[in-house]
């Protein structure tokens, strides 16, 4: 009996000494638990206040959720019923988190009881994470209060109720930077093999979690090159698999490497702005726009950042690597100023003003790290009055912390009002499409998230993030997808949508736009594209009317150049020159007595491109042309001018005789405008000079 009792003791003292462990080890997250839990329940509350139900404030985080929905259903990364693999979802890893909680039951909009949980559990995550990184840098105090500003901060707050993956992807840029960073830093024996297998997978996860995550894949291989530990250095390009991951899916799959969301928001993949001095002048506005306006709190930045903080804000990426040479910290001071330095990775892309500024904070907690860093320096030369003053680093850190949260109030109002406004439009339009269009119908839409999710209805994405190949067209112009519509119309006419809900600005081509059916009005919002989104039918039957010349001739072409079509012009070596995508333009006019549609390129100085004609037989080159005000234009064949004529209103349709001499199988063309006039053009047409 006394051994039993004796069992008994020893049992409790080794339960009550794990759960003495346990709770020494969980207390010290007591604090950032209970703080991000309160700011969870605070800013959910709002949003069920203001909505009555789950709302998020961004349409693209129903992307995400479509694609999650489509995973639970065991389709791979397609996006509707009857497509197959769709390179618009920016990140593979975040809807694969969520397509779980949609098969065991979070369906419709309660999975954004989903997208929430695992945000505000990443918010509480990267704040220790951004203490952990800091403390080395500029000690406890002061990095508390880095820890400190990532609850602080609205941007992180915002993100965190949007349901999308930006602050998770804080959490993972900021999680492998500091284990890349202790594997640098520690004795070359204590360099394990758990520590590289995490390391390594790490760089596999973080570029799929979303593109910017190639950042730690980089920062593994460096490491492991410049610290191989028991590992040989031949080893670390392991490192470099990760990033390769979702091209090579890609390129399998849809044949091109680059996503369709690259193709539509990154400036090097633009035709218009991707290259040469437009590239380099359109990064440089970027940068001068984040140091200039965004960081200093105003405009886009004002509901996050307090106004007048540039100075503090270059001060403190400056103190990152004095902090390191102070302390002896290289490694970490130069990785963390790396990390910090990145945020203007989102100046290459065409615009990084969008949803709130969210593809810049996920780098913001190096500036964070930064700021303790700068309290810290501020208290060391304070100590050298007075050594007590040392204190100063962590109540300037957390002064800092304080300057943020004081804009916290705006950030919650614009969290509850902007998840007010997509759930009365965009989640709206995804009801009344579920409830009044056939089963079969096929919705195109510029906002693609929530009208597919709760539609249960195929969308054809116009800006083309989810429906493949439709990605160029929106990038090159209005003009651009009319064309491309008419191709599909007599190639694939089922696959062109049977509905438009669309913003009619943006979409820009209102010939396809039949009778309006209903509209989702909201006026009290700041997020969305524009106050009113309009449900159309569609209507094709001006697709095709700008085929044939009408008001000259009606012989068969030898050869045609359709200005705008995208196919067309790369078949002629049509040079589009510095124009820009505004320049694209659907354009219907009154010619021979009929309506004609087509697409047009606007402000030209001059065309030069290729024909096809026949050696030694006459022909009529016929243009279709037209000007905001009358412009002389002169048509060449080579260095030869064969005519002139007026170009002014609507569309002109002027005709030029090809002689024999330059007739030939491939013609160079050219048509300028004179005297520094400017014309637009869109078509030219080849013919038998005779019937």
């Amino acid at each position: 009996m006394s051994n039993v009792l004796e069992r008994e003791r020893s049992s409790g003292t080794r339960s009550s000494s794990h759960l003495r462990v346990l709770a020494k080890r969980i207390f010290p997250y007591a604090p950032v638990t209970l703080l991000t839990v309160f700011l969870a329940v605070y800013a959910i509350r709002g949003v069920l206040v203001k909505c009555g139900h789950p709302a998020v404030p961004l349409d693209d985080a129903f992307i995400h959720f479509q694609y999650a929905k489509r995973l639970a259903s065991g389709h791979f990364f397609s996006y509707v019923d009857g497509e197959g693999y769709s390179s618009g979802a920016t990140s593979l890893l975040w809807p694969m988190l969520l397509a779980p909680l949609y098969v065991v039951g979070l369906r419709d909009l309660s999975i954004i009881w989903g997208a929430w949980f695992f945000g505000f559990v990443a918010l509480g995550a990267l704040a220790v994470e951004t203490y952990r990184l800091s403390v080395p840098l500029s000690g406890r105090a002061a990095s508390l209060g880095a820890g400190a500003m990532v609850l602080c901060f609205g941007g992180y707050l915002w993100c965190a109720g949007s349901g999308m993956e930006v602050v998770p992807l804080a959490w993972v840029l900021a999680f492998g930077l500091r284990r890349a960073i202790e594997w640098g830093e520690a004795p070359a024996s204590e360099r394990t093999e758990k520590a590289w297998r995490t390391l390594l997978a790490l760089s596999f996860l973080a570029p799929i979690a979303r593109p910017e995550g190639m950042l730690i894949s980089a920062i593994v291989f460096v490491v492991l090159v410049a610290y191989p530990g028991g590992r040989p250095r031949a080893t670390a390009p392991l490192a470099l698999v990760g990033p390769l991951v979702v091209p090579m899916l890609n390129l399998a799959l849809t044949g091109r490497a680059v996503s369709s969301t690259a193709i539509v928001k990154w400036l090097p993949g633009n035709p218009y702005y991707g290259h040469g001095a437009a590239l380099v002048s359109m990064v440089r506005d970027n940068v001068r726009l984040f140091f200039d306006t965004l960081i200093d709190g105003h405009e886009w930045s004002a509901v996050y950042v307090p106004s007048g903080a540039r100075p503090y804000a270059i001060a403190a990426l400056l103190a990152i690597p004095a902090a390191g040479w102070f302390r002896g910290r290289g490694l970490r001071a130069g990785l963390v100023f790396a990390m910090a330095l990145a945020i203007l990775i989102p100046c290459t892309y065409l615009t990084f003003l969008w949803n709130r500024l969210r593809y810049l904070w996920p780098f913001a907690f190096a500036w964070f790290v930064g700021f303790a860093c700068l309290a810290q320096s501020v208290a060391e030369i304070l100590a050298i009055v007075r050594p007590r003053w040392r204190i100063a680093g962590g109540v300037l850190s957390g002064l800092f912390a304080g300057a943020l949260a004081s804009r916290l109030g705006w950030t919650l109002d614009d969290l509850w009002g902007s998840a007010s406004a997509i759930d009365r439009q965009q989640v709206a339009l995804g009801r009344w499409a579920e409830a009044a269009l056939e089963p079969d119908a096929r919705i195109g839409v510029n906002d693609t998230g929530a009208i597919a999710y709760l539609s249960n209805r195929r969308t054809f994405d116009v800006v083309g993030l989810t429906t493949p190949g439709e990605a160029r067209y929106w990038v090159a112009g209005a003009g651009s997808r009319f064309e491309h519509y008419e191709r599909l119309f007599k190639a694939s006419p089922e696959r062109l949508p049977t509905h438009f809900i669309v913003y009619p600005h943006w979409m820009a081509c209102d010939p396809v736009l039949g009778e309006e059916l209903h509209d989702e009005t909201v006026t009290d919002q700041t997020i969305l594209g524009g106050a009113t989104m309009t449900a159309y039918r569609a209507r094709y039957d001006q697709l095709g009317s700008g085929d044939r010349p009408r008001e000259l001739v009606d012989r068969e072409p030898i050869d045609e150049l359709d200005v705008a079509d995208l196919e067309s012009e790369a078949l002629h070596e049509y040079e589009v020159g510095s124009a820009r995508d505004t320049d694209d333009q659907v354009l219907s006019y009154e010619v021979g007595g009929r309506m004609v549609t087509d697409g047009a390129r606007l402000k030209r100085a001059i065309d030069r491109f290729v024909l096809r004609g026949h050696a030694n037989e006459p022909a009529l080159l016929v243009a279709r042309l037209t000007a905001e005000t009358p412009a002389i234009v002169e048509a060449r064949v080579g260095d030869r001018i064969i005519g002139t004529d007026t170009v002014s209103g609507g569309f002109r349709e002027v005709g030029f005789v090809v002689p024999v001499p330059l007739a030939a199988d491939r013609m160079v063309v050219s048509v300028t405008a004179q005297a520094g006039g400017r014309f637009g053009s869109a078509h030219y047409w080849l013919l038998p000079a005779t019937r």
